[in-house]
């Protein structure tokens, strides 16, 4: 008998009630007269919710197909969102009404866990804590399809400013059954809200979202390439901007928070006046695709300038050209005459960098306005002066209160260069691969940029000690773009978060109420965020100060606890037993950075880390986050010192190694003392109840090792402890969590 492979998926929406998921059906029993039932496959969900106020009415549309030569009978499935209610909750097949039942957790839980022992799949295990419903299937003839429809209403949770929505993919394969089968299904969620002025800009820590204004509604989606848990928030517009504060705290150590700070999708009539340097670089490498590409970008920055913005336009080569002496004040006719010279560039030429640095950044910013620089080059200095680090140095003593974005295109760029400036000008660096579209690229960055709400941020005041804050310094805020900034607290208390900055000359003033308690086992998406652009950050600090011991330390450690490799960690990966930071004599001078590695800081190699760097330093999401991670491990390559590669997997945010039949987490020491369980016994499950954050990674192999703070376990498919003495399993979580 074949089962379908689990997709978890469905919407929830309370802070600390379990998600829903998609439902399945397991197969009970086939025909008699045919000895093997054949899989029923979902091909198609759809899920779409309508929020009004704090209230989520959902509908779960899923098509189901018997893939096998048999008639297939057994029970739908459909883990339970907590504190949902049914509307005459319907389930059909074909003109038939499945009745069905409702479990709570407990219920719920001895179903699931029979399944994984009777599949050896871990995947159910991330439902733990959900409730279910059960329905049974009808028979379903070979190659027939049939639809499963049910509707549910839930009330939603409020944090700070902010509605908040829970949603549960869960794991995705690209097979939905076992062994070979036909593709996973379609998936697709929509969620609309009838009032969008009643909200600011959404936003989800955990995936990218995409939202639209439809009339005078809001409709919110996912990629259909999603997986996981999804968390939503949908800001309630309260003045200027909506604030929500997150902490998440495993006790024994310093918490962690997230502070969202959400404006409306645009108001241009209050947004600050720009002044806005548009650099690009025109020199032969630039000729063909890239340099129509980016012109193509100039057009759209044109397009969306205001009235009150001004603006300079200036191209280099060999030498430098300007649009115009001074700024430009955005009129029509003016605009009409810069779109005239942006026709007309072409490429030809050598790259003065540091010409064109002294003429965008040659006048004094106006203090009533806010001055941007947006830098775009695909080559070295080679005219004028050519080391990057003078150019850097000079470049950042005229910088004064400009906000600085480069823009990268290729690989021979100098990362030192670009990195130096978009940390001194405050603003960012992006980096366009080869063949990759440099349009999108600038297209994405002015769009960002195009309503400055309120600059020169600052937290003045807040109940806690905040610490290690990424960013440290608060970027500047535009309409349409939330700022998200993750660091860690220390202490407890509550009281409110204090901000300020400034609007057209005038100082605002905004809070935001916030907890900090000592243990807070919520909000989990944010450790690994907020470690995601520390990393990021310290990297690009690595290759513009110098990689010191105590630098490549901090980033060694918070690599192996978060499952991150860069190119201080990766080679752990091929030396077992490795410990303590590696040699400092054994990075390459691009890695061991500083002024004196600043010429060497270009080429594919250079590209990728800053690439890297950059991606995680700004990641708002955990699927951004995962994907540079993701990337970051292809590019450091790992393979044994006789040049085999070592298969290596990321889950839960751990990085796993295989080694002599054992997955093995990269952060587990060879003294550390291990516990082994038997997979899929009593204890097995009894210490994934304990502890359900290791439930991501149980399907990584049939046997591997989790390394905890001063235990670690081992979960073996022969061998191990099948029952847990008295007070062992609470020894094991305390010693694993270290608290």
């Amino acid at each position: 008998m074949r089962y379908p492979h689990w997709i978890a998926v469905a919407l929830a929406a309370v802070l600390a009630t379990p998600a829903g998921a998609q439902g399945w059906i397991e197969i009970e029993r086939p025909r008699p007269t045919i000895p093997f039932g054949g899989p029923v496959v979902r091909v198609r969900s759809d899920v779409r919710a309508t929020i009004e106020g704090r209230v989520a009415r959902v509908e779960v549309e899923e098509y189901f197909r018997n893939a096998g030569n048999s008639v297939a009978e057994g029970s739908y499935l459909y883990p339970l969102p907590g504190e949902a209610v049914f509307n005459g909750f319907s389930l059909w097949m074909g003109d038939r009404e499945l009745r069905g039942e409702m479990m709570n957790a407990d219920q719920a839980r001895g179903i699931y866990e029979s399944i994984v022992r009777r599949l050896k799949d871990p995947a159910l295990l991330t439902l733990a804590g959900h409730g279910l419903i059960r329905a049974q299937v009808f028979p379903i003839q070979p190659g027939e399809t049939r639809k499963v429809v049910l509707r549910y209403t839930q009330v939603l949770d409020r944090s700070g400013d902010a509605i908040r929505m829970r949603y549960s993919i869960g794991p995705r394969s690209t097979r939905q059954v076992l062994g070979d089968g036909p593709p996973a299904s379609s998936f697709s969620f929509r969620a609309t809200l009838p009032d969008a002025d009643a909200i600011g800009t959404p936003y989800s820590p955990t995936h990218d979202i995409s939202s639209r204004r439809d009339g005078e509604r809001l409709v919110v989606s996912l990629p259909e390439s999603a997986s996981g848990d999804v968390e939503l928030f949908l800001p309630l517009r309260r003045g200027l901007v909506g604030t929500t504060v997150l902490t998440h705290s495993s006790g024994g150590e310093d918490g962690f928070f997230m502070l969202l700070v959400s404006p409306p999708a645009a108001e241009a009539e209050t947004s600050v006046p720009r002044d806005l340097t548009l650099v690009v670089d025109i020199s032969g490498s630039m000729s063909g695709t890239k340099l129509e590409q980016a012109k193509a970008g100039l057009m759209q920055a044109l397009g969306a300038m205001r009235a009150a913005d001004r603006f300079r336009l200036i191209a280099f080569s060999s030498t430098v050209r300007h649009f115009r002496d001074g700024f430009t004040p955005a009129t029509a006719g003016n605009l009409a005459a810069a779109r005239n010279f942006v026709d007309a560039l072409g490429a030809e030429g050598g790259t003065n960098i540091a010409g064109a640095l002294d003429a965008a950044l040659g006048e004094t910013p106006d203090a009533e306005r806010l001055s941007l620089v947006v830098f775009m080059t695909d080559g070295l200095p080679s005219v004028g002066e050519q080391r990057p680090e003078r150019i850097a140095a000079q470049a950042a003593g005229q910088i004064g209160r400009r906000r600085i974005f480069t823009v990268g295109v290729g690989h021979d760029v100098n990362t030192f260069l670009l990195d130096r400036l978009a940390k001194e000008g405050r603003g960012g660096a992006s980096y366009v691969a080869p063949g990759a579209s440099v349009e999108v690229a600038v297209g994405s960055l002015l769009q960002k940029i195009r309503h400055p709400a309120l600059v020169n941020l600052r937290i003045v005041d807040a109940p806690v000690r905040l610490i290690d804050r990424q960013p440290a310094e608060l970027p500047d805020l535009f309409y349409g773009e939330e700022l998200v900034l993750f660091g860690r607290y220390r202490g407890t208390g509550t009281g409110d978060i204090v901000l300020t900055g400034e609007r057209q000359g005038r100082r605002e003033r905004f809070s935001a109420r916030a907890e900090f308690g000592s243990v807070e086992h919520s909000n989990g998406f944010i450790p690994p965020l907020w470690a995601s652009r520390r990393i990021g950050e310290l990297t690009r600090t690595a290759r513009l100060e110098g990689a010191t011991s105590a630098l490549v330390e901090e980033i060694r450690d918070l690599g192996l606890r978060y499952g991150i490799l860069t190119e201080y960690t990766s080679y752990l990966v091929v030396e077992p037993g490795a410990e303590g930071p590696v040699a400092m004599d054994r990075l390459d001078p691009a890695a061991l950075g500083g002024v004196s590695a600043a010429r060497e800081m270009s080429g594919s190699t250079a590209f990728r880390r800053a690439e890297a760097s950059s991606k995680m330093a700004q990641a708002t999401s955990l699927s951004a986050a995962d994907e540079a991670a993701e990337e970051r491990m292809v590019n450091a390559a790992p393979s044994s010192p006789g040049g085999r590669s070592v298969e290596s997997k990321r889950a839960g945010g751990r990085v796993f190694i295989h080694r002599d039949g054992v997955w093995t987490d990269l952060a587990h020491k060879p003294t550390q003392r291990v516990v082994t369980v038997a997979a899929y016994s009593d204890a097995y499950f009894a210490l994934v109840r304990a502890m359900p954050e290791l439930a991501p990674c149980l399907g990584v192999g049939d046997t591997i090792v989790l390394a905890g703070r001063s235990v670690s376990v081992k979960i073996a498919t022969g061998g191990g402890i099948t029952a847990w003495q008295p007070g062992a399993l609470d020894a094991t979580v305390r010693d694993f969590r270290g608290h």
